[in-house]
């Protein structure tokens, strides 16, 4: 199961080691197309539909199970209304540095009008750290 993390999830990010950890047998640099923001109000980032590349790491792990504790962590709860979730989890196209198609992978994406309601500052460059955020 492969899901494609751009922020607090990646290798040497904050949630990484709690959510992700000894659980990834493979971590590969990749992007994605999208908008990356900052949320300012929040301290993390969020992604949204875009044309921008998206860089982050795609993840495997072993275990579907993941998915449940990452679910919580990004307040997406399939059942509900999509405006009442924080993130959307949804299958998108992942890329390796090299422009190869790798397949797809889940991804959490925020709706543009939430982006907005917590003050995102888009991230031109398309890669966030929290030690460049602070």
């Amino acid at each position: 199961m492969k899901v494609f993390v751009y922020g607090t999830l990646k290798p040497g990010e904050s949630n990484y080691p709690a959510y992700c950890g000894d659980r990834v047998t493979a971590a590969v640099e990749a992007y994605t197309w999208g908008q990356l923001y900052h949320l300012n109000r929040r301290g993390y980032p969020a992604m949204t539909f875009g044309a921008s590349k998206i860089r982050g790491f795609l993840l495997t792990f072993a275990d579907v199970s993941v998915l449940t504790s990452l679910d919580e962590l990004e307040d997406f709860q399939p059942q509900r209304s999509p405006v009442d979730n924080e993130y959307q989890r949804q299958k998108i196209s992942i890329f390796n540095l090299e422009d190869l198609l790798l397949g797809e992978a889940w991804g959490y994406l925020m709706r543009l009008e939430r982006v907005q309601e917590l003050g995102g500052v888009l991230i031109p460059s398309g890669w966030w750290s929290q030690i460049s955020e602070q």
